[in-house]
């Protein structure tokens, strides 16, 4: 399936769900409203949460089911840590900063240099096609 590019704000997202042929339903645009306006990294259990919270009455099993529909798309991004899933309203190849305090993931828009890329394909005899850092860190005291 080819991924679609990022969108820039949520009727982005619904117009990058359109052209792939999803439905959008109430659910699914409950769901991509509460990625992008929170703009960090949730768990089905937090939008879930969150939605009910607003009123919004949609089952776990609903959120789940529209979760991985839009990440099976590559309208969403998902991240396998060791409490789960966590699903961010970006796609597009980008790289992580995972706080070790706060837990608290932040995205990142970083490029190697080439210098690096060429090193590493030296060494392993790939050719880098594209790549996603996970880095890990503490804020610094001033």
């Amino acid at each position: 399936m080819a991924r679609q590019p990022n969108p820039t704000n949520l009727e982005g997202a619904y117009q990058n769900c359109r052209s792939l042929g999803l439905r959008l339903s109430r659910q699914r645009k409950l769901v991509l409203e509460i990625l992008w306006r929170s703009g960090d990294h949730l768990s089905a259990r937090e939008i879930f949460e969150q939605l009910n919270a607003n009123g919004r009455r949609i089952g776990h099993t609903s959120v789940y089911q529209n979760l991985e529909s839009l990440r099976a798309h590559g309208v969403i991004e998902c991240l396998e840590k060791a409490q789960g899933r966590l699903y961010g309203h970006r796609s597009d190849p980008h790289s992580h900063l995972t706080c070790l305090e706060s837990g608290s993931i932040h995205d990142l828009d970083i490029e190697l240099p080439a210098e690096l890329l060429n090193a590493i394909e030296a060494n392993t005899g790939f050719k880098i096609e594209s790549y996603s850092l996970l880095l890990q860190g503490r804020a610094k005291s001033k």
